[in-house]
């Protein structure tokens, strides 16, 4: 049989089209419709087998539970031209429509108004030939064929209440290493400190080899002072948020190992130092963003106190220790758990009542009365379901409007940690996660032309994810965790080197040209794409790196200041400023027009408001020419020229904003080798 299957969406409630999405609130009320169009060869309805009936199938993911139940609710035969609803909305001459109206509330217990819940569902398409095809996979719209049931299509549904930060959408993150982009002079070196002066040409303290114990206690002098100078530089970016590694007191340069949850490091400028860049990035309209790290604290802590440096015994101590309850210990005190083995740092247990209570009521006070604005919470995959709970409800206590970022690797609506399913983006946990299967996507995709993985990685992710959750994804190309992007982008591997190799290994002039042409290449994708971008500080000055802690260099100010580099910083600043300015981007919908391994064309299209859509073009290799319908203009192009036409080169991207009535399906793409 050579037609095709497409499932379309309408919520009722809302009278939108909401084809694109799969996860919806739970008293949403959804039409769903089933289209059958034949294609190809052979299409005369004499040789195509009609269709007797349609069923949808639903039932709830069984992880946590071991068990689950099918619904099974018949779809009834549409005719569009007899209906004002959403059916009418998806008619095609020669196509059959099936449709099916759905109160999400009839899947949940006792039809709960506030419920939620990950599910799955597929199609039994019964045909008069006594075949019955099993449709369903990921595709937004398109429906394939499934063998034993493998692919059904995932459906998650959201607490109705769910809204997620409306200013963390508006504009460019810039993540900051704290002790790496600007000293001021103005903090002091701590004891049990090393300082190094060589802030041009210094390296990060490494090990012998990855995961080698090491002492992270030597410092490059970088503080929070130093980021409140530079909040100009920051700000022409087009950045609305300062992602900061962790700054509270902690014996390491990176502060994973927290020593006191209440106290900024003294060398990051102390609780002053905080609360003026919070003061003076807000004058700016500039909002900053703190690093939770709440599954662990550090061994030298008030908490747990092993070196012994606070004055009141800690949990490694003393049994009596007020804080002993945080921690586990398989034999007090030596034997405790930590985090992935590493000694130095003593896992909390999250769920623990007392400590809720002390990160909730007390820290999440102290910091955002101090002006922050929003968490990024470290390895959120470990850390309790109550506490993530806990911590959003208070964090909106405080400001209705804040955001919370969980860091996940993978696929956050259907993610397992430690054998159970999580449910962070329902409503009560999480706003969004860090998107690092987006990362994985574009380079993929500019390195290798991998039209699949990028694919799957936009309109696959989007249509798993609440909408509301996709609007503020996290996006970006690196961080403190991984590879710098330039590197990954033009430098060898690193294969088996050692750290002491890697230490100093560079690119060629040659491959640090091409690598750039390739980062301007993949900003040009991610910047116009559903979520947040974030660049790691100096990406956009050409920082190189491998694996950590290489990636954590010092921000190059010389070389920034004399204009080495200045190709790659223009160009972020422009698509920074461009991401910023453009309302379309805050939650437009996003519609692939062509994806190839030579070229990515998308559409970002008003959701609710009324504003412009925007066209992003971005060529890996060939040229791109674009037809429009009428005059556009050209995004990225300063002068502000309008055409009906424009030609990109390889290794190049686009932005063009249409004019109102301009139909991004007009548009006209010609490419060439």
């Amino acid at each position: 049989m050579k037609d095709l299957f497409e499932e379309f969406k309408f919520d009722r409630k809302a009278r939108l089209r909401v084809s694109e999405l799969g996860a919806f609130a739970s008293d949403a009320v959804i039409e769903f419709v089933l289209r059958r169009t034949p294609r190809g060869e052979g299409t005369d309805k004499k040789q195509i087998p009609a269709i007797l009936s349609a069923d949808l199938l639903i039932h709830e993911d069984a992880w946590n539970t071991g068990h689950t139940s099918f619904h099974r609710i018949p779809l009834e035969k549409a005719v569009p031209g007899e209906t004002e609803d959403g059916a009418a909305l998806f008619g095609r001459p020669g196509s059959e429509l099936w449709r099916l109206i759905f109160d999400f509330k009839k899947l949940l217990p006792r039809e709960t108004e506030d419920g939620e819940g990950l599910f799955y569902y597929h199609y039994a398409v019964r045909t008069d030939d006594g075949v019955t095809l099993i449709l369903g996979g990921e595709r937004p719209v398109e429906l394939g064929r499934l063998e034993n049931f493998v692919g059904e299509r995932q459906l998650l549904l959201t607490r109705p209440d769910y809204q997620t930060s409306s200013f963390f959408r508006e504009g460019p993150v810039y993540h900051i290493f704290v002790d790496r982009f600007r000293r001021s002079g103005k903090s002091p070196v701590k004891e049990g400190a090393v300082f190094d002066p060589d802030w041009d040409g210094g390296i990060p303290q490494f090990g012998e080899y990855p995961g080698a114990e090491v002492a992270n206690n030597v410092f490059f002098g970088g503080d929070l002072w130093g980021i409140s100078e530079r909040l100009g530089y920051i700000r022409s970016l087009g950045v609305r948020t300062i992602y900061l590694s962790p700054v509270f007191e902690a014996y390491s340069n990176h502060k994973y190992d927290t020593g006191d949850y209440l106290r900024v490091d003294e060398m990051f400028g102390g609780d002053e130092a905080l609360e003026t860049l919070c003061r003076e990035a807000e004058k700016r309209g500039i909002a900053v963003m703190l690093d939770g790290v709440f599954n662990h604290t550090g061994s030298d802590s008030r908490y747990f106190n092993k070196e012994g440096r606070y004055p009141d015994p800690g949990a490694y101590q003393s049994e009596d220790s007020p804080w002993f309850h945080w921690y586990r210990f398989e034999q007090f005190p030596d034997k405790y758990e930590c985090w992935w083995g590493v000694k130095t740092l003593p896992r909390v247990d999250s769920a623990d009542p007392g400590y809720r209570r002390f990160i909730c009521e007390k820290v999440v006070k102290k910091w955002m009365d101090a002006g922050v604005k929003g968490w990024r919470l470290d390895v959120a995959d470990e850390v309790a379901e109550d506490f993530l709970d806990d911590f959003r409800s208070a964090v909106r206590s405080f400001d209705p409007d804040a955001a919370v970022i969980g860091e996940v690797w993978e696929d956050a609506t259907d993610k397992i940690s430690y054998g159970k399913r999580r449910r962070y983006l329902t409503g009560r946990q999480l706003d969004s996660v860090m998107n690092y299967p987006l990362r994985a996507g574009v380079i993929d995709y500019v390195l290798r032309g991998n039209a699949e993985s990028l694919r799957r990685a936009t309109e696959g992710l989007y249509r798993r994810y609440p909408k509301e959750a996709s609007d503020n994804l996290l996006n970006f190309l690196g961080t403190h965790d991984t590879e710098r992007i330039l590197t990954v982008l033009g430098g060898e591997p690193c294969g088996d080197r050692t750290n002491e190799e890697l230490s100093t290994l560079s690119m060629t002039e040659g491959e640090r040209a091409r690598a750039k042409e390739r980062l301007r290449l993949a900003w040009g994708i991610l910047y116009g794409l559903p979520g947040v971008p974030c660049v790691f500080y100096g990406d956009e000055a050409g920082l190189e790196g491998y694996r950590d802690p290489f990636c954590r260099r010092p921000f190059p100010w010389k070389r920034t200041e004399d204009g080495a580099d200045a190709d790659l910083t223009d160009f972020c600043r422009a698509v920074g400023q461009l991401r910023r300015d453009e309302p379309v981007f805050r939650g437009g919908r996003f519609r692939i027009l062509s994806l190839t391994e030579d070229a990515f064309v998308y559409a970002r299209e008003p959701w609710r408001d009324e504003c412009a859509a925007v066209v992003v073009a971005a060529v890996r290799q060939g040229s791109l020419t674009i037809r429009f319908p009428s005059a556009v203009c050209s995004l990225l192009d300063r002068s502000g020229a309008e055409s009906d036409r424009f030609t990109l080169r390889a290794e190049s991207s686009g932005y063009f904003r249409l004019p109102e009535g301009c139909d991004p399906e007009e548009i006209e793409l010609i490419f060439r080798e």
